[in-house]
């Protein structure tokens, strides 16, 4: 799988999660599926970090995320 993939969505899958996980913890329920979501999300972006053979920098990030969303819509 291409490491831009992976990392598109790892950071779609964290960002999707985090709702869930501060509405576990502003209600006091244990947050089980949204800890294991932001698991998932954290390890396909570590995973993506150090498969790539140049890295990422902060500034790729968006660049990334647009470019495989072009990429899959066209």
């Amino acid at each position: 799988m291409d490491t831009d993939l992976v990392l598109s969505i790892g950071m779609v899958l964290a960002v999707v999660s985090l709702p869930s996980l501060l509405s576990a913890f502003s209600e006091a329920r244990a947050p089980r599926l949204s800890a294991v979501s932001m698991t998932v999300a954290g390890g396909l972006i570590i995973w993506a970090f150090t498969a790539k053979v140049g890295g990422y920098s902060l500034g790729d990030l968006p660049y990334v995320l647009i470019s495989v969303i072009a990429r899959y819509i066209s």
